[in-house]
């Protein structure tokens, strides 16, 4: 086969942590929405949660869901797609103890240029979910990334009642998780993701010469 002929897919990393789940299945909808898109992949990495005891450590590999992230993730990548669940209003300890680990990436502009956005998942219906995408949005912009929400071109914007803002996707999961992403929530997250994949390929287009014209 000659190599020229191969066809390498434009990753768009899917960076999510989740507890019970609920941010998880937000995650694979946005990476659903990327590999719509010809030309785009979706690669979905997670973080270790974070432990109050020093003695404790996470295996190499979790046990379900996605790998762990590393940082040559965020040098292939040509987007991110960054969720967590709210803690508080803000996004978990284990997703902002990553972030305070890439001054490296930052220094180097790996993300700058790139775009990005953001999802959550909240146990109450009014738990933060805006402030914690928000929180989820001062690194990123911090690397020089291009943050990207969702229009109101959208309908579901305006019927959901369970989450789903201007800022990016979101799910109410109710306080055991157990409360099912709604239609709206679904159709916004893929729509999302499918946003954020034809953004990447757009900023990637002068780069690769063969997308260009003759």
């Amino acid at each position: 086969m000659n190599s020229s002929n191969i066809i390498v897919n434009t990753p768009i990393l899917v960076l999510y942590y989740s507890r019970h789940g609920s941010t998880r299945k937000l995650a694979e909808l946005i990476g659903q929405g990327i590999d719509s898109v010809t030309g785009c992949e979706a690669r979905l990495r997670t973080v270790p949660a974070v432990s109050t005891v020093v003695e404790a450590s996470a295996p190499d590999i979790p046990l379900e869901g996605a790998p762990y992230v590393e940082l040559a993730d965020l040098v292939q990548c040509a987007g991110l797609a960054l969720g967590s669940p709210t803690r508080f209003g803000n996004m978990a300890a284990a997703m902002k103890y990553f972030w305070d680990g890439t001054s490296t990436d930052w220094l180097a502009g790996t993300l700058a240029g790139k775009p990005a956005c953001v999802f959550t998942s909240t146990g109450s219906l009014h738990g933060g979910q805006e402030s914690t995408l928000m929180s989820m949005m001062t690194p990123l912009l911090h690397h020089g990334m291009l943050v990207m929400g969702l229009p109101y071109t959208l309908p579901e914007l305006m019927t959901t009642s369970s989450g789903g803002t201007p800022y990016g996707a979101s799910h109410w999961s109710g306080m055991n998780g157990n409360q099912p992403i709604s239609a709206e929530s679904r159709t916004l997250a893929i729509a999302q993701g499918r946003r954020l994949a034809e953004t990447a390929l757009k900023l990637n287009a002068p780069l690769n010469t063969g997308q260009r014209g003759a």
